[in-house]
């Protein structure tokens, strides 16, 4: 059984910084690309940024340059570092595994954390 359990979330002011996690289990960690996503209240989930299982990331043009999201693939860890956080980064953040075919796996399926809250005050 895959579980993906993501902790870290919380209220902080505008301005500040928090650094949200993901712990995996129950399945082969190298695999997967790892991404966030966030939903606010009545708004579609969005991609806000994915490391892929080389290291390369992507980020939402929303958050490139406040946000860094890393893997420490011993740990079966994803962090996504938010700095200079705003009102606007309020949501539920998602954690995402995508498997990656370039690793030559035949896994398919796709797997959700429950999700963290990030509650910005300004």
């Amino acid at each position: 059984q895959v579980q993906l359990v993501e902790s870290g979330g919380g209220l902080v002011q505008a301005g500040g910084s928090l650094r949200i996690s993901c712990v995996a289990s129950g399945t082969v960690f190298t695999i997967y690309t790892m991404g966030w996503y966030r939903q606010a209240p009545e708004k579609p989930r969005e991609l806000v940024a994915r490391i892929s299982t080389s290291g390369s990331t992507n980020y939402a043009p929303s958050v490139k340059g406040r946000f860094a999201i890393s893997r420490d693939d011993a740990k079966e860890t994803v962090y996504l570092q938010m700095n200079n956080l705003k009102p606007e980064d309020t949501a539920v953040y998602y954690c995402n595994a995508d498997p990656d075919p370039a690793t030559g796996t035949y896994y398919t399926e796709n797997y959700w954390g429950q999700g963290t809250q990030v509650t910005v005050s300004s």
